[in-house]
């Protein structure tokens, strides 16, 4: 089994930190801060919560006063960095944690700091409490770092500015109506780095799910312009794609006219957990064009409750020759998983083409021989 995200903050890790915070504080106690770290019930700690033990613990060390506090901060990041350490993952994003838990109250002082820690670490988490406090202030803020020089600067205007931030405070007021924070998708959706252009996508499909109009816009926009930008613009929309919406649809480019889908066959009735459902199909173009065409299957689990429960898988996309027949084969696995309970009973596949379910089969999940 892979080794448990929490694990990223372990004895190692608070060792390292331990070593540079020697050179950033004067009569720093190592041997307290270890014995602190790993607590007595560490190990029962999950991953958010470790991460704010340390928050916690990390503040019982710094200099009373928080501009002070920001300064060995930012002498710690220069001390890591000067060492050749970087971020594996999110192990120092308890770095911006600390100025959202104690800078709230200084928010000039804390923006000049997050500035610089969102360059090794990043900050999307911690900036969506001042957005909430601060407002239309922190907003112009956001919109500031989206003209940056570095790249991570930017990302943070874009990605701390999600309305539906996974793992995140969700943006209440972005949610319904994510107009102000248009400015900063506009400045960022050509920009030179792809994993901001990434970022754009992201807060574009979260506005997508509450407002899709405006990403329709938006796309219309766009759209045609360059083909990074129509790559952008198509990882903007796939919620909306991949919920059938017409309008979208159509701005892709896809049709379903004269496109026939027959020999829908499940050819595993009865399978047994662990082993995979297995179907075929095939689609023919009985047009004189060829037609640009998205195809997806629905898989229908049974939930406890014995209601059905649908999730969409992409096949592929493609474009299909004036009357070509194009046959697809596809397995879906039922072997166990940390994210999803299977239960015994009746299941379904459908086949999806261009957003619209054309046909549904049942099979039974089984237990195993």
């Amino acid at each position: 089994m892979p080794e448990a995200f929490k694990n990223l903050y372990n004895e190692n890790f608070y060792s390292i930190l331990a070593q540079h915070l020697k050179g950033c504080l004067p009569d720093f106690d190592e041997q307290s801060f270890m014995t602190l770290m790993l607590c007595e019930n560490f190990e029962q700690l999950e991953l958010k919560e470790r991460m704010s033990h340390t928050t916690t613990v990390f503040h019982q060390f710094m200099p009373a006063g928080f501009k002070k506090a920001t300064k060995v901060i930012l002498l710690l990041i220069s001390s890591l960095k000067a060492k050749g350490i970087k971020e594996d993952s999110i192990e120092y994003m308890f770095l911006p944690e600390y100025l959202s838990t104690y800078g709230m109250e200084d928010l000039q002082t804390s923006m000049v700091t997050m500035e610089e820690v969102t360059q090794f670490t990043s900050g999307e988490f911690a900036v969506r409490p001042f957005l909430i406090k601060y407002g239309e202030v922190m907003l112009e803020q956001m919109i500031l770092w989206s003209k940056h020089s570095h790249y991570l600067v930017r990302r943070l205007a874009s990605e701390g500015s999600r309305p539906r931030l996974p793992w995140a405070m969700a943006l209440g007021d972005y949610k319904k109506d994510p107009t102000p924070i248009l400015p900063i998708l506009h400045r960022l959706i050509d920009d030179p780095t792809e994993i901001v252009r990434r970022s754009v996508a992201n807060n574009l499909n979260d506005i997508a799910k509450d407002n899709p109009h405006i990403v329709i816009e938006f796309a219309k926009q766009y759209l045609g312009k360059s083909e990074q930008i129509n790559r952008t613009i198509k990882h903007a929309c796939r919620t909306l794609l991949k919920q059938g919406c017409p309008e979208t649809l159509t701005l892709f480019g896809y049709d379903s006219s004269d496109i026939e889908l027959k020999k829908f066959d499940i050819l595993t009735s009865k399978v047994a957990l662990g082993s995979a459902v297995e179907f075929t199909f095939v689609i023919q173009n009985n047009s004189v064009k060829e037609k640009n065409i998205r195809l997806e299957y629905g898989l229908y689990y049974m939930k406890k409750s014995g209601q059905l429960s649908k999730k969409v898988f992409k096949i592929s996309e493609r474009i299909l020759a004036a009357d070509e027949i194009h046959k697809v084969q596809r397995k879906q696995s039922f072997k166990a998983i940390s994210t999803r309970v299977f239960h015994l009973g009746k299941h379904q596949v459908s086949i999806i083409l261009n957003g619209k379910e054309f046909m549904t089969k049942d099979f039974e999940l089984i237990i195993a021989n």
